[in-house]
């Protein structure tokens, strides 16, 4: 099929290079020119493993080009939308902004070309975007479709070509006829369902997952209170058949970045719009903002004032395995630390000097083990797999006062169990 894809930031990038690598011929559409001339000379928006590589050989090999003339969307059987929603630091989206984006391709489109959403936007968002193109009284005959976002930032590749199933939603059986040969290839289960209900669905899921981060991690903070180990409850609970083994509990941070919150936010206006009271989601929220503090908590009851201290901050990105900082809770770790007073030095494999999301304040060191010189505490903010690496012997030869902050509990089977470390992780009470 020929596929626009529109807008090009980690959900864009990742989308036109897979549907390339499916067999698609794809042209990849951003308004910048800037994001285009970087793309064109293999520069990232946001650093995913093998994205490069994969862009690199369907830009080869021709199935997939790059371009900031939006005119490149006539003539493609699919406009596929797939711009980046904004989130502020009060994880409220700019939905406005992806509205607009997307409104401005629709006189442009083909006839009979499907605009396809994948952009987080609240439902009722293509319907709008129906009344609007409805309002244009263009001659053109444009179907609206929804496949909501399903990408795992470090696992994005995989998480698109390997799918559990794949969420669309349609207005007709002729829809779902014209739409089919997209993801027929992957050999997945496909969820056909109206619009609003495929909207709907990406809210649940995001809702329910940040749900049992909030519960797991508020009962985890109860548990180290009474000397209970929560990960010995984590297992009581999976063992439970109605809970099972793959449910999202594992005590640690807050859920952060955006991507949860935006939607329990979503259902949370939804909600109010129509009369009725969003507690569950008021209690979600509340109850991660809560835990967003345990770090800070448990440094002052454990070292109290920062002021003077030096303090190593392992990992700096959102997650492992990307490059991306935005809403990155081990970033506002570091600026408590600093307004507090005390000196941080930090690394992060996927992070060089230079960018503007972290303070200038902020030491880089070129290893994980430099990093550690001479400080009085460690805070593990990001799991990046080689920091298991880290041996007790180093870690108390190169700190002051080797004291470990370890949120998800990450280095509890390397460092943990070493009694020359204080070793602290979300519900456990040493």
């Amino acid at each position: 099929m020929r596929i626009a894809v529109a807008g090009l930031w980690h959900l864009g990038t990742v989308t036109a290079a897979c549907l390339a690598a499916i067999g698609h011929e794809i042209t990849a559409f951003d308004e910048d020119p800037s994001v285009i001339s970087a793309l064109q000379q293999g520069n990232l928006p946001v650093e995913e493993p093998g994205l490069r590589e994969l862009i690199e050989t369907q830009v080869r090999s021709g199935q997939l080009r790059f371009t900031s003339n939006n005119g490149s969307v006539s003539g493609k059987d699919v406009v596929w939308i797939a711009f980046d929603t904004p989130v502020d630091e009060n994880d409220i989206a700019d939905v406005e902004s992806v509205f607009q984006r997307a409104a401005v391709l629709l006189p442009i489109m083909s006839q009979t070309a499907i605009m396809l959403v994948s952009s987080q936007m609240p439902a009722g968002s293509v319907a709008r975007l129906e009344q609007y193109y409805s309002d244009l009284s263009l001659t053109n005959h444009i179907r609206f479709a929804c496949a909501p976002e399903n990408l795992r930032l470090g696992r994005a590749i995989e998480t698109f070509m390997q799918p559990d199933r794949v969420v669309v939603g349609i207005r007709s059986t002729e829809d779902k006829r014209l739409l089919l040969p997209i993801w027929e290839p992957l050999s997945r289960p496909i969820e056909w369902m109206s619009i609003e209900s495929a909207e709907m669905t990406k809210h649940a899921i995001n809702a329910f997952l940040a749900t049992s981060v909030a519960f797991i991690n508020e009962l985890s903070r109860i548990c180290e209170q009474v000397g209970a180990d929560a990960a010995e409850v984590e297992r009581g609970l999976k063992s439970d058949l109605r809970i099972g083994k793959g449910a999202y509990l594992h005590p640690g941070a807050a859920f952060a970045g955006g991507t949860l919150a935006r939607d329990v936010m979503f259902l949370r206006k939804i909600a109010v719009q129509n009369s009725i009271d969003p507690a569950l989601f008021d209690g979600v929220k509340t109850s991660n903002d809560i835990h967003q503090n345990w770090f800070q908590t448990r440094f002052m009851q454990c070292l109290g004032d920062p002021l003077g201290r030096t303090v190593t901050v392992l990992g700096l990105t959102y997650k492992p395995g990307t490059s991306t900082l935005r809403r990155s809770s081990a970033l506002e770790a570091c600026v408590w630390l600093l307004r507090k007073g005390a000196r941080v030095m930090a690394y992060d494999p996927a992070v060089t000097g230079g960018k503007p999301e972290i303070p200038e304040s902020v030491q880089l060191a070129e290893t994980a083990e430099r990093a550690l010189n001479g400080a009085d505490s460690l805070l593990v903010g990001t799991s990046w797999p080689e920091f298991l690496r880290l041996s007790p012997d180093a870690v108390t030869a190169r700190m002051k006062s080797p004291i470990v902050f370890d949120p998800s509990g990450h280095l509890e089977a390397t460092l943990g169990k070493d009694q020359r470390i204080r070793y602290y992780s979300v519900g456990r009470a040493r």
